[in-house]
């Protein structure tokens, strides 16, 4: 294996330009070990360079798994071991890389064996990681075969970050007048996304429901449109907002709003897109889907605006 260059993880990306993802049901992931003979991955989108590892200034009173701190071009990041947070021994010798990743508006420094290539995957091919044995399983969020039979594990960055620096706990939000009569369906593939997103719709005092992964969500979705038919009612009238996240197995985001925007038994569903992936880049390929509004992970004040107007639009609370 061999240690990627920083303008070769961005020449990926661009290179990804001329051949576009969005609709395609593909992602590409940058491949790494931490020493233990598995081979992990991360979206490629969420990787910003990789380098060798360079001096990390230890802190006191750091989390667990937290190395310390460097400067990156006039701004201080923290540095995370990922063998030390995935709880693989002997960590110290596992941390000769280092890839800069930006997601959910938190630019972090991951520790990692060393990096090999980025290969581009089909959704379709990934599956979620619930018979992992490893240690690592709390934070691998799915399972995907490359064509030379080797397994990989999708790590689950949103884990990560919760369990190292915790839930930022999430203050008052006022509830929508008639929340009640309002439904929202959202899916996600994250189990600490979907208690997120739980909680918030919570304090906006409306009903919801949940799917894991974009297929599960599609065939749900149909369901609800042949009941609806059946029952000589419109889709709007039981459903006020589908939330959708990105990177799901099966099934991405990406399709997944463009089969609901195809359908005209949806036409006056609201589509959101709620995504850790929080670049102009990525809500450009939200908006090439037609999705209504599209809302970075995790702000849950914004999250809650995001989603107001667009289920207050329609709605007459109590009959007015």
């Amino acid at each position: 294996m061999y240690a990627l260059k920083t303008q070769e993880v961005g020449a990926s990306v661009a290179a990804s330009e001329d051949e576009p993802l969005v609709g395609s049901n593909r992602m590409e992931i940058l491949l790494f070990t931490l020493g233990t003979g598995e081979t992990f991955g991360i979206n490629v989108f969420k990787v910003r360079e990789v380098s060798d590892t360079p001096f990390v200034t230890r802190a006191p009173n750091m989390p667990h798994g937290v190395e310390g701190l460097i400067s990156l071009r006039g701004n201080v990041i923290p540095v995370l071991s990922l063998a030390s947070i995935l709880g693989i021994g002997g960590a110290e010798d596992r941390t000769g890389t280092m890839m800069v990743t930006e997601y959910s508006k938190r630019t972090l420094g991951f520790l990692v064996e060393s990096v090999d290539r980025i290969v581009r995957v089909d959704w379709e091919r990934v599956r979620a990681a619930d018979n992992v044995s490893s240690g690592a399983q709390g934070f691998i969020t799915a399972l995907t075969e490359l064509p030379d039979g080797k397994l990989v594990s999708i790590l689950d960055v949103e884990s990560v970050l919760s369990h190292t620096f915790g839930d930022a706990v999430i203050g008052p939000i006022n509830p929508i007048d008639g929340g009640h009569e309002l439904n929202v369906f959202f899916v996600d593939d994250s189990t600490v996304a979907r208690r997120k997103i739980t909680e918030v719709l919570d304090k906006l005092g409306v009903k919801h429901k949940y799917a894991v992964n974009g297929a599960e969500a599609w065939q749900r979705l149909e369901g609800m449109a042949n009941q609806a038919r059946q029952t000589g009612r419109r889709v709007c009238d039981e459903l006020d907002l589908i939330l959708v996240d990105v990177e799901m197995p099966e099934m991405d985001g990406y399709v997944l709003t463009s089969k609901i925007k195809a359908d005209a038994r949806f036409k006056d569903v609201p589509v959101a897109m709620h995504s850790s992936l929080s670049s102009a880049a990525n809500r450009d390929m939200g908006k090439q889907v037609g999705v209504d509004a599209y809302v970075a992970k995790f702000d849950a004040d914004v999250l809650a605006d995001t989603l107001r107007p667009l289920l207050m639009k329609n709605h007459r609370p109590n009959g007015q």
